[in-house]
């Protein structure tokens, strides 16, 4: 499966003293790109579908950094679905600047149900969602 690829520059208020861009930000960019997949599919994180409220709560993440990110850099963020199961979905992330990997990721998100009174459930992916994230 060919990779979704987002892009995103690196702005001030995300680097430290150094110019380099703080570890916790590499999290926000896997999301960014993750939801700039799914609205390229015409899904987002959370919708409303009949008389359910449904979103993908995350249950996991990992990110391995391998190179600093710096200021003004224009970030390749390839995504790929690493894992489709019944429930969850398992996104694969690699960081990118000029051709050279920066930090490899991971997102597992389950798809749940939300009720009144706010009580979460888990549910099997949608079939219409399994199909347009497994593209």
């Amino acid at each position: 499966m060919t990779p979704f690829i987002a892009r995103k520059r690196v702005e001030f208020c995300e680097t430290d003293m150094a110019g380099m861009m703080h570890f916790s930000n590499f999290f926000r960019y896997m999301e960014f790109a993750e939801q700039e997949f799914r609205r390229s599919r015409g899904l987002s994180v959370n919708w409303v579908e009949g008389t359910g409220h449904y979103g993908f709560p995350r249950v996991a993440a990992k990110c391995d950094y391998l190179r600093p990110a710096r200021f003004e850099q224009l970030l390749e963020i390839a995504v790929r679905v690493v894992k489709l199961g019944t429930k969850s979905v398992t996104f694969g992330f690699e960081i990118s600047h000029e051709g050279e990997a920066v930090a490899r990721g991971e997102m597992t998100s389950v798809c749940c149900l939300v009720g009144t009174g706010g009580a979460v459930d888990s549910v099997a992916i949608p079939d219409r969602i399994r199909q347009l994230l497994s593209e």
